[in-house]
């Protein structure tokens, strides 16, 4: 396998029982998502994550949940890549989004943390704003409710419904950059009828 043809995918969240369903974890449930579709195995923990590794269409896919709580996600970015020596352009980040309703998905090529801190993390640990993200939108809290308090809230019962069939279409939108690029994948997954 060379290098350019092994992809990282890591999902944010934070480890432990108590944070397993909140809004921040939904990263860490694509990863769980795309084990099992991919089934991915050797799961180990390294740089400071959960990690597993798959093959997928003649590619491989690393699969990563960093476990250092969110304000620190970056340090497993950093040593992933460095280990596995993964070219920045075949990362994916995916990572919950206030910004964005509930049920959308974004691909974007690059840009801010958007008051996101462990996407802040990484972009400070790899030292460029560069790099592919999946963003999930969870929605705005309701009312005056800070934001800290809303995204390490269990999802509600109503968006809880909904959460396989976004899990999967996320699914889909990260093998299809995989196995066709930014580009394709953009296209086919940023459209605004993607909404729950």
């Amino acid at each position: 396998m060379t290098p350019e043809s092994t992809y990282l995918l890591i999902g944010l969240g934070n480890p432990g029982r108590e944070y397993k369903d909140t809004r921040h974890n939904i990263g860490f449930m694509l990863v769980d998502r795309l084990a099992v579709r991919l089934d991915a195995r050797g799961m180990k923990l390294q740089s400071k994550a959960v990690v597993m590794s798959t093959m997928y269409e003649e590619r491989r896919i690393i699969l990563a949940k960093p476990q250092t709580y969110m304000n620190l996600s970056g340090q497993s970015a950093q040593g992933l890549l460095h280990f596995y020596k993964i070219p920045i352009e075949n990362l994916l980040v995916a990572h919950d989004d206030l910004d964005l309703p509930f049920g959308t998905i974004r691909i974007r090529p690059g840009g801010g943390p958007g008051g996101q801190r462990g996407m802040a993390s990484t972009i400070e640990k790899l030292g460029t704003k560069d790099f592919l993200r999946l963003r999930l939108g969870i929605g705005r809290p309701p009312g005056r409710m800070d934001p800290k308090d809303y995204v390490l809230q269990m999802f509600s019962k109503d968006d809880i419904k909904f959460l396989p069939e976004i899990l999967d279409r996320a699914a889909d939108a990260a093998l299809e950059f995989v196995l066709r690029g930014l580009n394709a994948a953009m296209n086919k997954f940023n459209g605004d009828a993607q909404k729950v």
